[in-house]
């Protein structure tokens, strides 16, 4: 086959010609400058997002008889990341042999992590939470996770005005959110309807009251209790309606299932929009199996192998803990895939409504440990931690 020549052709041959030279040269007359080892913007990705943190426990108040405040300061910078009000941080210590996390929403500003400090509020009601309840003092050592989840405002999804719903220790992110709306980081109106059985189980109430002069509407709502100026009874539609129009704002919640399945029904006569109810994730728990079954679960992390025990009622995470293996985890609810892993064999069962895996995922065999039951013995390669 015959081509026209083109002399624009013959030209790039030219250049094509001279491109090896000329590199040659460039090279020859480059300056010998040592080439950065920082550059800005790494600097300020690893401000943040640094992974895993090393902090140092400060503080501790007792909120309710039930509740109490932890304060944390990082050890291995001057500050935490910024983060979006509403966001959680999974804390993990050793608890004897295990390694222990568990995730937990933030009740510091963002502006207040800037001066390196950064407080959750904790309810005894579970096996890390017991821990810190008897047990961590101040000075005590723990790593911390980077904040993260999707639990928090959005200008372009929700509407200006805001209802929160908290149920006992659910009340912490919306701390965070009145905080950040004080201080001018977000724009919204925000109305919070807290349930607590009796006042002496409210927390952060002076805090919360100190803010109703910078914009926050709080609605105390007391189940086992009837005092004046507090509601009785649950936090139904009801009781929405005599301050806010339920059509016209966008939902929040944080607290225990029995309160979402509450709540949601209360609200089904209103055909809001799937995107006007937001609910907080809840880490998954033990299943309800009688007299469950003890299999073998094989562990591969990178070079190392473990041979360990994994409870049919347990989650695959919740063994791997046990055992002490540094599993990665981060909500433990299934949604965030951060401990996304290869299951080389066995059987298993996945939570109810917990399963965030993609198609693809399911197609070629990864699961998620945080909310995976095993069935029989099984064999998965993890990821490290750090």
């Amino acid at each position: 086959m015959n081509f026209k020549k083109q002399i624009f052709g013959f030209m790039d041959m030219l250049r094509f010609k001279k491109l090896v030279p000329n590199r040659r040269e460039a090279l020859a007359n480059g300056a010998d400058t040592p080439l950065p080892k920082e550059y800005r913007t790494n600097i300020l990705a690893h401000k943040l997002h640094p992974g895993y943190m090393a902090v140092e426990l400060t503080e501790i108040r007792t909120l309710t008889p039930d509740m109490k405040e932890y304060v944390f300061k990082r050890v291995d910078e001057n500050a935490f990341p910024f983060f979006r009000a509403g966001q959680y941080v999974s804390l993990q210590g050793k608890v004897g042999d295990s390694l222990v996390s568990r995730p937990y929403s933030i009740a510091s500003s963002p502006r207040e992590a800037l001066t390196n400090e950064l407080t959750l509020g904790i309810e005894k009601a579970g096996f890390f939470s017991d821990y810190l309840d008897s047990q961590a003092k101040v000075g005590d050592q723990f790593t911390m996770s980077e904040p993260s989840g999707e639990f928090h405002y959005e200008s372009l999804r929700d509407k200006k005005q805001i209802v929160c719903i908290a149920g006992g220790s659910g009340i912490t992110p919306f701390v965070s959110m009145a905080k950040s709306m004080s201080e001018g980081d977000e724009d919204y109106e925000m109305t919070l309807f807290y349930g607590a059985r009796d006042v002496q189980h409210i927390a952060y109430k002076s805090e919360l009251d100190a803010l109703a002069e910078k914009g926050l509407k709080t609605v105390y709502v007391l189940s086992d209790e009837e005092a004046e100026g507090y509601e009785h009874g649950f936090v139904s539609a009801e009781i929405i309606e005599k301050y806010v129009d339920i059509k016209n704002v966008t939902f929040f919640m944080c607290g225990p299932k029995a309160m979402y399945d509450f709540v949601l029904k209360e609200l089904e006569p209103y055909k809001l929009p799937l995107k006007a109810v937001h609910k907080d994730a809840t880490y998954c728990s033990d299943r309800n199996v009688e007299n469950p079954k003890t299999f073998r679960l094989t562990v591969h992390v990178r070079d190392l192998v473990y041979n360990i025990d994994a409870k049919e009622n347990e989650t695959l995470l919740t063994s791997m803990e046990r055992a002490g293996i540094n599993a990665p985890n981060k909500c433990r609810a299934g949604g965030c895939g951060y401990c996304h892993s290869k299951l080389l064999k066995g059987d298993f069962i996945v939570a109810d409504a917990r399963d965030g895996r993609r198609e693809a995922d399911r197609k070629f065999g990864f699961i998620h440990p945080c909310v995976t039951y095993p069935l029989s013995d099984m064999e998965i390669d993890v990821p490290p931690a750090y």
